[in-house]
């Protein structure tokens, strides 16, 4: 149905089973998908990028059809470094030692926390709608919390949003692709139904609130703790300039705070840049990947 010429994986990288798609013959690709999605985000452009590069698709842990490890009181198996280190053991299971990162959303976050991480692996990284987790905490007001409600929402204990979220799965999900896009009619209703099959399961739900829930926790005492490091390889912001990021932020401005070389633009689109403003998000990414 998608992802045509791909082949399937799944590998065992870092302790924990990682689900993936892989085509195409070139430099290596990494593609990072965001919440509340799958790998199945990147249909619209993969086959594309496929042509010049090697292109690796995989679902985050906790995401799609990977798996969902036990978390613990501190939220670390559900840190942007245990999902960076994921994903830096996947490329290296298929001999890639340095390659080319893009990231929506959550998918961002654990490319940025690789760079800072891996940087002799990360060769370019290109973020798309978002600026840095601590900058989002730092600025919050009342506009951000209307917007990112999910932030702090998710974040809760006790299994609160687990059960709020049960009880209409496909609702909820339904509720963020409409109302963090501005474009209509961007989604493929296959590639929606995808992301329900995946999200309905009570372990992705438990799973994805472990995410944010480190974002709030540990993802922070992370970044406090390496604020003297910088994203050293050249980094491509982009971002829907109909969202709330590209409202809230000048995006360029503060990536260029986190990294030494910062090029960006913002597109005529929400929050899914990929599906929303398909042709605009794959002419931006050919010219900047090598």
């Amino acid at each position: 149905m998608f992802f045509p010429g791909f082949d399937t994986h799944r590998v065992t990288a870092n302790g924990t089973d990682i689900h993936l798609r892989k085509g195409g013959d070139g430099p290596p690709l990494l593609l990072l998908h965001g919440y509340p999605q799958t790998h199945v985000m990147w249909h619209p452009i993969a086959e594309r990028l496929a042509e010049r590069y090697t292109v690796i698709c995989p679902d985050l842990r906790g995401y799609g059809d990977s798996a969902k490890p036990a978390s613990d009181d501190r939220h670390a198996p559900y840190s942007k470094r245990a999902m960076a280190a994921d994903q830096v053991a996947v490329m290296a299971h298929f001999g890639f030692d340095r390659f080319q990162v893009v990231g929506h959303d959550r998918g961002a976050r654990v490319g940025h926390r690789m760079a800072l991480d891996h940087p002799d692996r990360v060769a370019r990284l290109a973020v798309l709608d978002i600026v840095p987790t601590r900058d989002v905490f730092r600025t919050a007001d009342q506009a951000l919390a209307t917007a990112y409600y999910h932030w702090f929402f998710l974040i809760q204990s006790d299994g609160l949003p687990e059960h709020m979220i049960g009880l209409d799965p496909e609702y909820y999900l339904r509720d963020k692709l409409r109302r963090w896009s501005r474009v209509p009619d961007a989604f493929d209703e296959r590639a929606v139904q995808e992301y329900l099959r995946c999200f309905r399961a009570p372990a992705t739900i438990h799973a994805t609130c472990e995410d944010y829930r480190a974002a709030a926790t540990i993802d922070l005492e992370h970044d406090e703790a390496d604020l003297h490091l910088r994203v050293q390889c050249p980094l491509l912001a982009l971002w829907g300039e109909l969202g709330f990021v590209g409202q809230m932020y000048d995006v360029p401005a503060v990536w260029r705070e986190r990294a030494d070389h910062v090029t960006g633009d913002g597109l005529a689109c929400g929050h899914f840049l990929v599906e929303e403003a398909p042709e605009e998000t794959l002419a931006a990414l050919q010219a900047f990947l090598d």
